[in-house]
């Protein structure tokens, strides 16, 4: 589709200003003083296959955040984890969650369709889901649990197998202990109405996500939302919105649409060197994700089975993957960069990585911050 050219227009941005304007939003340039919940709203959820990288992608964007503010959050259920953006399982508001799950219930089954299309064959979902929906809301169930269940009823079929349809199907919630720093258990599920004491809103409207993508993730794509949320089709969404929006160009003259008012700092503002949490949303959230993380770097931190690393930026940008481990009464975080540092930031990511330890490993007896030799890159 062409580009437009309009009043809006304002011109083409660098990518280290559209890097700024991003980790802006991001709130990776200054550490904010806000409430986590008011943080978790702001950026539409975290990410959270598993337990502890809210609780990372929290302290590297808040002052003071402590992970029993997160946990006490879940416990009360003012936060919750389940399947949303692309599928995957976020941390998010009560409110978000029983507004925005529903906006994404077409890409979930379109992708349960796709993923699990042969072994569902000849399975009635509709069945399938009021069946779940009545075993769940009876009680909480572990998936281990809910799958012996289903399978009783389809046992030709594989439990893994119902209990993924499940939650494409229905709004399951991870129950805790499951998501509290340093507790662990199993996955259980609740649906979201039950556990929340609330029925789903399908009355949010897509242009209202939109707007709150582009003012955590902006300036974007049409094909950006599309990659963060799952869904497509959405070029006429944002057309609607065209008129109280500006736009933009990228490097590659992409159109990239934003708020009016949204932050654009300038392109030569310091970026602190950051440790971003496994899965952070900050690398996964475009199509285009070169204005936080190379083509190549991408192709560095791929796993085949999709485990994303904790990453480092360096000026705004990954520059190398983190990890912490633990023996004893020692905590050491590995810090293993994919170019040469500069003396001044091996400083940096020691101070920050100092704090790191000290928020992972606050009972450690001893804490090493350890910068092993330049990664190779494959070719």
């Amino acid at each position: 589709m062409p580009t437009h050219t309009t009043a809006h227009d304002r011109g083409a941005l660098s990518l280290k200003a559209l890097n700024r304007a991003f980790l802006d939003r991001q709130m990776l340039l200054r550490r904010r003083t806000l409430p986590a919940q008011d943080a978790i709203e702001h950026l539409v959820g975290l990410q959270a296959q598993a337990p502890t990288p809210p609780y990372y992608g929290l302290w590297t964007r808040l002052t003071d955040f402590r992970q029993d503010e997160l946990a006490a959050l879940l416990t009360s259920r003012e936060a919750v984890r389940i399947a949303m953006m692309r599928g995957t399982v976020h941390l998010v508001t009560a409110r978000d969650c029983l507004r925005i799950r529903p906006w994404l219930q077409p890409f979930m089954e379109r992708s349960l369709g796709t993923t699990f299309g042969k072994e569902l064959n000849g399975v009635d979902l509709a069945e399938l889901a009021v069946a779940s929906r009545d075993l769940i809301e009876e009680e909480p169930r572990t998936t281990a649990d809910l799958g012996k269940l289903l399978q009783e009823r389809w046992p030709d079929r594989a439990p893994s197998t119902l209990v993924n349809a499940v939650r494409a199907l229905l709004p399951l919630v991870q129950v805790p202990p499951r998501g509290i720093w340093g507790l662990g258990g199993q996955t259980t599920y609740a649906t979201a109405e039950k556990w929340l004491g609330a029925p789903l809103e399908p009355t949010a409207t897509p242009e209202h996500q939109v707007l709150r993508y582009l003012a955590a993730f902006g300036p974007a794509s049409v094909k950006d939302v599309q990659a963060w949320s799952g869904l497509t089709r959405l070029r006429a969404v944002i057309e609607r919105l065209r008129p109280d929006l500006v736009t933009f160009r990228d490097p590659s003259g992409a159109e990239l649409f934003d708020l009016p008012d949204a932050p654009r700092p300038d392109p030569d503002t310091p970026a602190p060197a950051r440790y971003l949490a496994p899965y952070d949303n900050a690398i996964l959230s475009h199509a285009d994700r070169t204005r936080i993380i190379s083509d190549e770097d991408r192709k560095a931190i791929a796993t085949k089975n999709a485990v994303i690393p904790g990453t480092i930026l360096l000026d705004g940008f990954v520059h190398g993957v983190w990890r912490v481990e633990q023996e004893g009464s020692t905590a050491t975080l590995h810090v293993r960069p994919f170019r040469p540092v500069s003396a001044a930031q091996r400083a940096e990511l020691e101070e920050e990585g100092e704090r790191l330890l000290a928020f992972a490993a606050d009972s450690a007896g001893t804490r090493n911050v350890r910068l092993g030799s330049v990664r190779p890159i494959a070719r």
